[in-house]
């Protein structure tokens, strides 16, 4: 029992020391007592007036640091939820998030909206949509074959429609005005969050919510789900409806982060896999120390990625340049435990 809670209680902590980090570290450094009072001017009445920490310090503080921290909770916990929820599904610990197509879709559509010189808005509509749009067809593909195993025939044809949307992303670089326009669109595809404000979390707070409370809800499912199709239809659930809504689910959540905040790959990948050692396979307690792992772990990128270098270094970097290593430690030390 000590054991389980002390494990609670790291995450806990690791979560709110990259909080703090996030608040305090960056180009314009703060002072632990004038974020403490910040955050009293504007939550508690009667304190201390913001105006007296200087407009600066206020103005990073709640115009900058604060909504990119709340983005890169959000972005983490979802793409790690998402994932744990995928490698379960799907009985493979090699699944992440995209690989239905969702990420390829979404930067697909904001290709094209970048390419025809779309709104910032339209941009992030066009690679929710696009998203959601390819995992559709993805599901319908895989819907056309029968003699195969669902689970690997939606794999495949993910895997497929993927590298086909990466051709013709590929093809509209290549057609993109070099000097306006393909810049914009390789840093979006690296992934990001220097752009992000308030505006985007109210687009995308309820749509992860909702596919969050999906997974919460029918986490008893996704447990049934990891046995083979056989022994959860002799438990009585229709693997097929089951496995639909919980796609809708995490598809709704990846697109939603990847509207806003680009590709950012290997937290669905690698986050699942660092919970699952913690607190073991068990979905009602692997998705919320996923859920507080790809939050601590996206935080702490987000703050290297704007405090390491004199520009800031894209978030699909740094998560690769991290997470890869770490993966194949783990895949060698699970080889060398068989």
């Amino acid at each position: 029992m000590w054991r389980k809670n002390g494990v609670w209680a790291v995450l806990a902590v690791l979560l709110a020391m990259a909080v703090v980090l996030a608040l305090l570290v960056g180009p314009y450094p703060v002072a632990l007592s004038q974020v403490v009072a910040s955050l009293r001017a504007h939550m508690l009445p009667g304190a201390m007036p913001a105006d007296t920490l200087g407009a600066a310090t206020d103005t990073v503080i709640w115009n900058l640091r604060v909504p990119r921290m709340l983005a890169a909770l959000l972005a983490g916990a979802a793409l790690a939820s998402a994932g744990a929820a995928y490698q379960a599904m799907f009985r493979n610990p090699l699944v992440s998030p995209d690989i239905l197509g969702v990420s390829a879709g979404a930067g697909l559509g904001a290709v094209l909206a970048f390419f025809v010189g779309l709104p910032a808005l339209a941009v992030q509509a066009s690679a929710f949509v696009c998203g959601l749009l390819a995992v559709a067809v993805v599901y319908m593909a895989a819907g056309l074959v029968r003699r195969h195993d669902p689970v690997l025939v939606l794999v495949l044809a993910g895997v497929a429609l993927s590298a086909f949307l990466g051709a013709c992303i590929s093809l509209l670089k290549i057609l993109a005005d070099p000097y306006a326009q393909l810049p914009t669109i390789t840093f979006w595809l690296l992934g990001g969050l220097n752009a992000v404000s308030y505006h985007d979390l109210v687009y995308a707070v309820p749509l992860c919510t909702l596919g969050l409370l999906w997974l919460v809800l029918w986490r008893w499912r996704i447990n049934v789900l990891s046995l083979s199709d056989e022994e959860a239809r002799s438990l009585g659930m229709d693997t097929r409806q089951t496995r639909r809504w919980l796609i809708v689910a995490a598809t709704l959540m990846t697109a939603s982060v990847v509207s806003f905040a680009g590709v950012i790959g290997w937290v669905g990948l690698v986050i699942p896999h660092m919970a699952r050692l913690l607190v073991g396979p068990v979905f009602a307690r692997l998705l919320p120390a996923s859920l507080l792992l790809g939050g601590a772990f996206m935080l702490f990128v987000d703050t290297l990625a704007r405090s390491i270098s004199t520009i800031e270094l894209p978030l699909g970097v740094l998560t690769a340049i991290v997470g890869a290593p770490f993966f194949l430690f783990l895949l060698i030390k699970s080889g060398r435990q068989e």
